[in-house]
């Protein structure tokens, strides 16, 4: 059902006919990137964390991790991932499918400067085999974010690893 949520929510802009439904899941960076045949940092993961106030989106480049240091910096509290439970109770949307697109009202969305160096990023669409090509401004929009915030860093840099749990792929 969340798709169709996504749908609906889209198609204010038009763009509910421009969301990518595969045959293949899409519920792992690496699984979303292999589908669309991009590299892993061009997918918009969604990271549902636990706010001060209700639950927080950080919509990250695929090769990136949360920097628990920069994040609490930021936020002014220590990141605690939802549970996959708790994700769908707070976001609207199963694990492998949040997005930050048709959210509760409270619920926060924040940007982060890793996907900066891409033209456009592919997010998640309320499914685990859904997603959709935005730039950067339409991501901004759609996702009606908070902000721009740096609170990631590279997952592995010197092994060049790709995070293979479910994840909020924002394709």
């Amino acid at each position: 059902m969340s798709i169709e949520q996504v749908r609906a929510y889209l198609s204010l802009w038009n763009r509910d006919r421009d969301i990518i439904e595969m045959d293949a899941s899409t519920a792992t960076v690496e699984l979303a990137a292999a589908a669309l045949g991009v590299i892993p940092a061009r997918i918009a993961k969604s990271i549902s964390l636990r706010g001060a106030a209700g639950a927080v989106i950080v919509v990250a480049a695929g090769d990136m991790k949360l920097d628990n240091r920069k994040f609490r910096g930021q936020f002014g509290f220590k990141a605690r991932m939802l549970n996959p439970e708790e994700a769908f109770q707070c976001t609207g949307h199963a694990v492998g499918g949040v997005c930050p697109f048709a959210l509760p009202p409270g619920v926060e969305v924040y940007l982060d400067n890793s996907m900066k160096r891409f033209q456009t990023v592919y997010p998640a669409c309320g499914s685990g085999n859904s997603a959709i090509e935005l730039t950067l401004a339409e991501l901004e929009e759609y996702s009606q974010s908070k902000g721009w915030v740096d609170v990631c860093a590279p997952r592995n840099p010197a092994a060049g690893s790709i995070d293979r749990r479910p994840c909020s792929v924002v394709l």
